[in-house]
């Protein structure tokens, strides 16, 4: 769950358009962030895994959902010390929380426009 009050600090010199923005890119480009760790663990491809896990952590931080952040960090580590234990099941709690911040991000979305 986004925390609010944290969101809007961190984003309170931008223009509401800039803000849109930011969270447009992100709804744009989720699905395919998401197919790509996916990918990147049917593969075990471990050097693809830790790039996409610490982008998509990266960029789920500016939205200050303590959750998400906290599941892409995990999947992260997870491929930097090339642990395949439960990595499907991290894997299937981030795209669930991702899924709730993309629901949050389009009500959150309302009030800038």
């Amino acid at each position: 769950m986004i925390d609010r009050e944290k969101f809007k600090e961190n984003f309170v010199y931008l223009d509401k358009e800039v803000v849109i923005e930011i969270i447009d890119i992100f709804l744009d480009e989720y699905k395919e962030r998401l197919t790509n760790l996916q990918m990147n663990i049917s593969a075990m491809d471990w050097a693809g895994l830790k790039f996409n896990a610490h982008s998509l952590k990266g960029v789920i931080a500016n939205f200050m959902d303590p959750q998400t952040i906290e599941l892409s960090r995990m999947l992260d580590e997870r491929a930097k010390l090339q642990e395949d234990n439960g990595l499907q099941e991290l894997f299937s709690e981030l795209k669930t929380a991702t899924d709730s911040l993309v629901t949050e991000l389009n009500d959150l979305k309302k009030e800038f426009i």
